[in-house]
């Protein structure tokens, strides 16, 4: 990135200064500090302009929903490069409470018409999921999304024949579980993991870089349960404003295991472990 280029050719005027900050794994990520306030900018290279549409769209959909999220300043492409300019939030202390009250007001937005999927694909760096709506979550869950990281998986190398039949094995108690579950399309967050949310100065949760979908809360509630961050609290509080169904940490392992199989598409064969043990865990409990 050509940040004397950046400079000039960013719709904001009175840049001062642009600086690397953490952003996650997809995107670069900067600050950008101008005459009178801060802005955040992602980043990525090589792609086009509406690289960012549906984090876009799920950013609007989320403030109608009235969830706190960064708002968006503007989006495009520099050069080879796409971007996208965000407020920038000022972090502070918070209360998991909150958080999890905050989720459920979110997973209560359900699709108009009760259609599962999202209108815009899903774009994650080496991962892709196509644009669609159905009204089957278990055709959404195991077609669209669980068959493609499969398929990924396989290409890579990175799963055998064994990691295959141990696979269509899962694959199988996931599909006699969900067909018999009711399911509705709740507005989703679709990487809910402790990276994806802050507490801002005021002491509000607010969340951002969403990769949304409508689909069964319980999706995003399995990633919240990856890589830690979520208290008792949040559970509770959850709870307390959208009661979970019978049967539901049953099938949030299945949401674990997709985070997972994400990761391990995305960062190797340091993932190969944590799978296998999920898959197993999910095979011994049938």
């Amino acid at each position: 990135m050509d940040i004397k280029n950046w400079k000039s050719e960013l719709p904001v005027s009175g840049i001062q200064k642009i600086v690397p900050v953490r952003g996650g794994d997809v995107n670069d990520a900067y600050r950008v500090d101008t005459d009178e306030d801060s802005c955040f900018l992602l980043v990525q290279p090589g792609r086009g302009p509406d690289f960012y549409a549906a984090e876009i769209r799920g950013l609007k959909l989320m403030v109608e929903a009235g969830i706190t999220v960064p708002g968006v300043l503007a989006d495009g492409r520099v050069g080879d490069d796409a971007y996208l300019l965000l407020e920038y939030l000022e972090e502070g202390t918070g209360s998991q409470r909150d958080l999890g009250h905050m989720v459920a007001k979110m997973h209560k937005s359900h699709h108009k018409d009760g259609l599962f999927g999202f209108d815009l694909p899903h774009e994650g760096g080496d991962i892709h999921f196509a644009a669609g709506w159905t009204t089957s979550w278990k055709q959404l869950f195991l077609e669209n999304r669980m068959m493609p990281l499969r398929d990924r998986l396989a290409a890579l190398g990175l799963w055998d024949e064994s990691d295959l039949q141990m696979y269509a094995e899962v694959h199988e108690v996931m599909e006699d579980t969900l067909i018999s579950h009711q399911s509705a399309p709740s507005l989703l967050h679709g990487d809910l993991w402790a990276g994806n949310y802050m507490f801002l100065s005021d002491g509000r949760p607010a969340l951002f870089d969403p990769s949304p979908l409508y689909g069964d809360r319980e999706f995003d509630l399995g990633a919240t349960t990856v890589f830690g961050g979520f208290s008792e609290d949040f559970y509770a509080a959850y709870d307390e404003k959208y009661p979970l169904t019978s049967g539901a940490w049953e099938r949030i392992r299945f949401y674990k295991l997709y985070l997972l199989m994400v990761h391990l598409v995305k960062f190797g064969s340091v993932y190969a472990g944590s799978v296998n043990e999920k898959m197993g865990d999910i095979l011994d409990e049938r």
